[in-house]
């Protein structure tokens, strides 16, 4: 296959939708000579702040030297942005030639019975194919959906994260906090160490699995803590404790948001976990790791003309750590929203958390089969100063930057579909 024809066999395999279970993806890898077991892994999962996670861990593993895969989801712009080694994205060619090899054993598993593979079963098989290929000493994997049923959660795991638990994907995970915090809790491996920030009800879920499978865990505020010590332009200065290792550190992050801080934790506690059996992984590796992360499209700040805001917040604890970032570091300036939302997700509850009554949103729909119809969502957003629709992303971003005039900000939020192709126009 071409790139473009990996990306139509991808698209087809779409109609399959969400099927979450382990049969396809173990027997697609075993057919595929298992080459998730050809490197070591860091799992990481969380409702929130996962993907960050897994960059600045991925950093770090790069800035001390060795050879690291990262392989995350959904993508802003391309496919190629799953799959990456040492922070560069695979090539296109590569990329079909993976998809291409895959494909190769997907008949085999439709005759076994087990239903056709899914698009991110075909996606991971070929990220684990890929990253064996080039043969890389670690690769940081990034759940899709939950994790117990997840189609990454075949690896055995160095160090396994949980950021941490809200309500999100409850069509798939369950209703309740305990329920989510059981599909997240899914992903720890007997006697593999944990590090998790998630608090209450939530922890106490994980920590009795943890306790089953004898994982060590390590938990933000009783072993470590992290917390915000100033900004500098576009980075974050955050102080580390670790208590028991003696460390009292203070990083500079290159990421923005109060949200970060606590990521920033758990990546640095995972860092220095690694470390007690790779000494590569040194204190110096972690602050040239977070000194240089990058993560678009998490609260990132393009200036210009207009100052614009990416952000991927899509759930309700995203959407009021955006609130909070938006009035600490902008809270003098007139924000007007670009906003589209998935019809699967908490409307009101993310409509409650991010929009005041002072604010301007134009609404349009996501790039998305699932887009939420703008008129629906519009609809939702009563008692601010003015709400109104756009016919297509870039219709509602030229719409946003008239609204927003020479001092205002634009907000883009609500959807990774959403911010992914208005950032495509906005840094084309």
């Amino acid at each position: 296959m071409t790139y473009d024809e990996s990306l139509l066999y991808l698209a087809n395999l779409c109609k399959f939708g969400i099927n979450l279970g382990l049969a396809r993806i173990e027997n697609l890898l075993e057919l595929m000579g298992h080459p998730e077991r050809q490197f070591k892994t860091i799992h990481i999962t969380g409702t929130n702040g996962k993907g960050s996670t897994t960059a600045m861990l991925a950093s770090i593993l790069k800035a001390a030297g060795i050879k690291t895969g990262m392989y995350t989801s959904p993508h802003l712009v391309s496919y190629t942005e799953r799959m990456m080694i040492d922070g560069l994205e695979v090539s296109p060619i590569q990329f079909a030639e993976a998809i291409t090899y895959t494909s190769q054993f997907v008949d085999q598993i439709v005759t076994l019975e087990l239903g056709h593979p899914t698009e991110f079963e075909m996606l991971t098989a070929a990220a684990f194919y890929y990253f064996a290929l080039s043969k890389v000493e670690y690769a940081v994997i990034e759940v899709g959906l939950g994790g117990l049923l997840d189609s990454t959660n075949v690896i055995m795991p160095e160090v396994t994260v949980i950021t941490n638990v809200s309500l999100d994907h409850m069509d798939k995970c369950g209703k309740t906090i305990a329920d989510i915090a059981h599909h997240k809790a899914g992903i720890i491996k007997q006697g593999v160490p944990l590090i998790t920030a998630a608090q209450g009800q939530a922890l106490d879920v994980i920590r009795h699995v943890a306790e089953e499978k004898s994982a060590k865990i390590y938990s933000d505020g009783w072993d470590f803590s992290a917390k915000f010590a100033g900004r500098m332009a576009h980075c974050q200065k955050v102080v580390i404790q670790v208590e028991k290792q003696g460390v009292t550190e203070t990083f500079i992050l290159n990421l923005l948001g109060y949200h970060q801080v606590d990521n920033c934790g758990v990546a640095v506690m995972a860092a220095l976990v690694l470390a007690e059996k790779d000494q590569r992984i040194t204190l110096s590796a972690v602050h040239r790791g977070l000194e240089l992360v990058s993560w678009p499209g998490r609260f990132e700040v393009i200036s210009g003309a207009t100052t614009i805001i990416i952000d991927g917040a899509h759930n309700q604890a995203g959407a009021k750590a955006l609130r909070k970032n938006l009035n600490e570091f902008y809270g003098d300036r007139e924000i007007v929203f670009l906003l589209g939302i998935l019809q699967d997700k908490d409307v009101k509850a993310i409509i409650k958390e991010l929009i005041s009554a002072i604010d301007q949103v134009v609404v349009v729909a996501p790039l998305s089969e699932r887009a939420g119809l703008p008129q629906d969502i519009a609809q939702e957003i009563r008692d601010v100063r003015h709400v109104e629709t756009a016919d297509s992303i870039h219709a509602g971003l030229e719409r946003a930057r008239i609204l927003a005039g020479a001092n205002g900000v634009i907000c883009i939020a609500g959807s990774l579909y959403l911010i992914g192709a208005a950032r495509g126009i906005i840094c084309k």
